[in-house]
């Protein structure tokens, strides 16, 4: 570290708000998001920020070391973080912070490399499925029998029922205790790293009753709501679907997923102001990736780059960005936060800023604002051959999804190319749901971006694909339960 006092040497804290888009939060809504909003008022709010992939495991490792997906390695085609980069949290501990991780995500895990550097890290993976509250029993009973098939209507009934007469929060909120009990039990005057992943807003949406009513659309009750079904695998090879209405209720589901999770934002900061810590504490509010609910003919956040998979919220709040309501509406990547924190705490930290790709928007580093940010989806996650296996029908539709994404975005324009040579043009300022290709009609745009496109590629090696990554049947289990298997 370069500085000897609290002020030089912040805490860091960086709050994963698992798949928040920005739809819903940018910038940040004083009704669906009150804690949000107040830490924008106070600090400086991103409203242009964009993560590297659609999906956890290589959003975090970008996250984690300031480069992209094709560079780190870590995404569908190799489900593993081999430790190839320097991490956050290693450069962190190197400068003699403290380090500590708690995660309610499978892909945040030992099992796929991430905790390395953290010299605490608690997984609440196990206890925290894409529905809340439902404990190990109605864990293990669901994925029994989804792989025997025999899942439907009746049973998804049951499992519900488990859910909504559990008094227990195994997610956001166990995760915010978890935070304080490692606070009061710290015996170190060192500053600290504090990483935390917090899932609620991932599909099935399952928010609490009280907040699910704030939200539902006049006529429907909550036991309703939670009939509905949510699989997105299942939505995907048509087992089935919405009505405009059904739409409504499972928009607002995600809504109260969101407003649930603001709330224990605030029990965090709370924590941490009780704790003494938060006047001398950098915090980073940030999401991992978007979702599609209903967009594009989606649910989830398979198989595209749209926007809504890609723009996320981000607030930095503490040190040199608490500038009171700053808005940066320059472009952002959320791997720029690696370079980012460590000049915020003044971490050298050579090795990880040689390999990032990254750039750091620290307001005292005076850094070109970006012209461009990247986006990768490797390959489809579940491969399309999985959804032969666990389905009797997979529409001929779908295949056409099977295939990798790359995506070059300016502010006016998105570029989009598919491994299987197709392009799509977006004119952005015109067309900011991304509903109308103008790679036709745009042939020098087109190029010109696919240029770009090139050149990036160029700039670096791209790691070795491998598919060899062995998981636990556990682990395999979680992974159905969100989606990706």
């Amino acid at each position: 570290m370069t500085g000897t006092s609290p002020q030089d040497d912040p805490n860091i804290v960086l709050f994963v708000m698992d798949t928040m888009r920005a739809t819903e939060t940018v910038p940040a809504d004083p009704d669906l998001t009150p804690n949000l909003a107040a830490l924008a008022d106070a600090g400086t709010e991103y409203t242009s920020a964009f993560a590297t992939a659609p999906w956890t495991l290589p959003s975090h490792v970008s996250l984690f070391t300031g480069t992209y997906p094709s560079k780190h390695g870590a995404h569908a085609e190799h489900t593993k973080f081999d430790g190839s980069f320097p991490t956050l949290a290693e450069a962190f501990a190197d400068a003699g912070y403290d380090t500590a991780g708690v995660s309610n995500n499978v892909w945040v895990t030992d099992e796929f490399g991430l905790t390395d550097g953290f010299g605490r890290f608690r997984d609440d993976s196990e206890r925290t499925d894409a529905w809340s509250g439902a404990g190990g029993w109605g864990h293990r009973a669901t994925n029994a029998v989804r792989r025997s098939r025999f899942g439907g209507p009746t049973f998804e009934r049951l499992r519900r029922l488990i859910a909504r007469d559990s008094d227990r929060d195994d997610g956001a909120a166990a995760t915010v205790d978890w935070v304080a009990e490692w606070l009061s039990g710290r015996d170190s005057d060192a500053p600290f790293f504090l990483f935390a992943n917090c899932i609620e807003p991932h599909l099935e949406y399952r928010p609490p009753p009280a907040y699910a009513r704030e939200f539902l659309p006049e006529g429907w009750s909550y036991d309703r709501a939670m009939a509905l079904r949510q699989d997105p695998r299942e939505f995907d090879v048509g087992e089935f679907d919405y009505t405009g209405e059904e739409w409504d209720v499972v928009r607002s589901l995600y809504r109260a997923e969101i407003s649930y999770l603001d709330a224990q934002l605030g029990r965090l900061r709370s924590v941490l102001e009780a704790a003494g810590e938060w006047d001398d504490t950098v915090f980073v509010a940030v999401s991992d990736h978007g979702e599609n609910v209903g967009e594009h003919g989606f649910l989830g956040h398979q198989y595209s780059l749209y926007d809504t998979v890609l723009h996320v919220p981000l607030v930095v709040h503490g040190g040199a960005f608490s500038t009171g309501r700053a808005r940066g509406d320059r472009l952002v990547q959320t791997a720029d936060l690696a370079p980012t924190l460590l000049d915020a705490a003044g971490v050298d930290a050579p090795e990880l800023r040689e390999a990032s790709q990254a750039l750091s928007f620290h307001p005292t580093e005076g850094v070109d604002a970006r012209s461009q940010v990247i986006a990768e989806y490797m390959r489809p996650r579940p491969p399309i051959d999985v959804l032969e296996e666990k389905f009797d029908h997979v529409p001929e539709a779908i295949y056409e999804y099977q295939r990798g994404l790359r995506a070059v975005r300016t502010d006016a324009y998105k570029y989009v190319r598919a491994s299987d040579g197709t392009e799509w043009l977006y004119d952005i300022r015109g067309d900011s749901e991304e509903t109308h290709d103008i790679s036709s009609a745009n042939p020098r745009r087109t190029a010109e971006l696919a240029a770009t496109l090139d050149e990036w590629l160029g700039s670096f090696d791209e790691a070795d694909a491998d598919s060899s990554v062995n998981v636990s049947d556990a682990t395999e289990d979680r992974l159905a339960d969100l989606g990706y298997l």
